[in-house]
């Protein structure tokens, strides 16, 4: 039997890995997945370790304040990973925690695969000596990435991204709107603040107060707010009571990827969710603000290497779609573009215009892609 070790650390990586695990099973009956994950890497076969819950943390500041759970945490994954001896161990993402276990694991004769590149085209590019030492192979999703590990002289291939595939099956704007009860017959804008508590803490105020400002000139437009769990949309509809009581949003449990079908436009933190909207073909603007210490550390390290943050303008090399980060994630200056979205005829058609090209170079069958490359590593490739 061969037996497969992963560890993802949150909610997107957990959707790669259940990708990643039901192409490895189509491959190969005879074949074990244990590690960390969620629902549906669990719901995808893997023997659950622990849940991903234990790695959910965003930022430098949040992460230092955790850190001395999540190395005691990683010292028991190796530990486990150890006494497994699995034939391949995937670290799917969250390259702070995966590739120091990777390192310590390769050490010991177990042979790793990294699935996600770190940023090391935007922030601390010498990580990838770090991957070097961690890994046997690297996965990247974009394919502006392989080239720079070639480069280097690290083992890499471009499996494409999973999202091509998975948003066809996404349902088109009348159905997703009546299948979240949304009305069919008005301007709609999807509120998407984050998908962690600090990441709302700093963002929904601004999205609400934008939301305000463009439903005082367009009394009929509608929103609608897809929060990643009830915790988040309780903490969601508490802000809206206190800062936009008079809002009209419609608050849903996950259902992001319906949300943005059913919009016209959406105002979205900078993340996955800006590819997703892309590729749905939805306008977009982006906004994004770090925590004071994680932007101090940033900018006083001088950290960031690019010139922009969302992935459709990463792909591009160009700003196909506005960003808002920092001081300038203000309602003043988000309003009129998101209007502009909503609204101007030639503002959304030179975005989606640019979104069908940038789509056809991601790919397709990257699920597949990647259990290929995995089984390659282990020496059981088709």
């Amino acid at each position: 039997m061969l037996t497969v070790g992963l560890v993802a650390g949150e909610s997107s990586g957990d959707l790669l890995g259940a990708g990643l695990v039901g192409a490895l099973r189509a491959r190969r009956a005879d074949i074990r997945c244990i590690g960390v994950g969620g629902p549906a890497m669990a719901g995808a076969g893997v023997e659950l370790i622990a849940s991903y819950d234990r790695l959910a943390v965003t930022g430098l500041a949040e992460v230092l304040r955790h850190l001395p759970a999540l190395l005691r945490f990683r010292r028991r994954l190796r530990r486990e990973f150890l006494r497994l001896r699995p034939d391949v161990f995937v670290g799917i993402d969250s390259p702070d925690f995966n590739l120091g276990l990777e390192t310590r694991l390769r050490r010991h004769g177990i042979r790793t695969v990294h699935y996600v590149s770190p940023s090391i085209w935007a922030w601390r590019a010498g990580r990838i000596r770090t991957v070097e030492r961690a890994v046997d192979r690297v996965l990247t999703l974009l394919p502006f990435e392989k080239p720079l590990y070639d480069k280097a002289g690290v083992d890499a291939v471009f499996v494409g991204h999973p999202l091509v595939d998975e948003i066809g099956s996404v349902p088109e704007l009348a159905e997703a709107r009546r299948r979240l009860g949304l009305p069919a017959e008005r301007k709609l804008l999807a509120l998407m603040p984050g998908s962690r508590r600090n990441e709302l803490e700093r963002l929904a105020p601004v999205f609400l107060e934008t939301a305000s400002r463009l439903a005082a000139r367009h009394p009929k437009l509608g929103f609608v707010a897809p929060m990643a769990g009830q915790e988040l949309a309780a903490q969601f509809a508490a802000l809206r009571d206190n800062l936009a009581p008079r809002l009209d949003v419609s608050v849903c449990i996950g259902r992001s990827r319906e949300a943005m079908a059913a919009a016209d436009a959406v105002l979205l933190a900078s993340g996955t969710a800006a590819l997703e909207a892309m590729l749905l073909k939805r306008p977009m603007a982006v906004a994004y603000k770090l925590a004071p210490l994680s932007r101090a550390i940033i900018g006083g390290f001088n950290l960031l290497k690019i010139e922009h943050v969302s992935l459709p303008n990463l792909l591009a090399r160009r700003e196909v779609v506005p960003e808002f980060l920092q001081e300038r994630a203000r309602p003043d200056l988000l309003a009129p573009a998101v209007d502009d979205l909503l609204f101007d005829a030639a503002t959304r058609g030179r975005q989606l215009s640019a979104f069908d090209a940038l789509a056809a170079e991601l790919g397709r069958n990257a699920s597949a892609r990647a259990a290929e490359a995995v089984l390659e590593v282990t020496g059981d490739g088709s």
